[in-house]
């Protein structure tokens, strides 16, 4: 099986961009990241990925798995 690719909504000059780890072109371009958002999360769990949201500075803001995540994240009993 290949590498995990994630998806990722970046800033774009067209608006927003929905964009696969290492690939050299956008996927599809957005006016509003709200859409890029709803876009990138239909790929993600299509294809069983990673989310990756960044901010109009590039700096990732969230992100959220639709895969078998490895890693997933602990309960916290208070």
């Amino acid at each position: 099986m290949g590498k995990k690719r994630d998806v990722h909504v970046v800033p774009h000059k067209e608006g927003w961009a929905t964009k696969r780890e290492g690939a050299s072109r956008a996927g599809s371009v957005h006016r509003t990241q709200g859409d890029a958002i709803n876009r990138g999360r239909d790929q993600a769990k299509r294809i069983k990925t990673e989310l990756v949201i960044h901010g109009r500075d590039g700096k990732i803001r969230d992100s959220d798995s639709y895969g078998n995540d490895p890693h997933p994240p602990k309960d916290r009993k208070h």
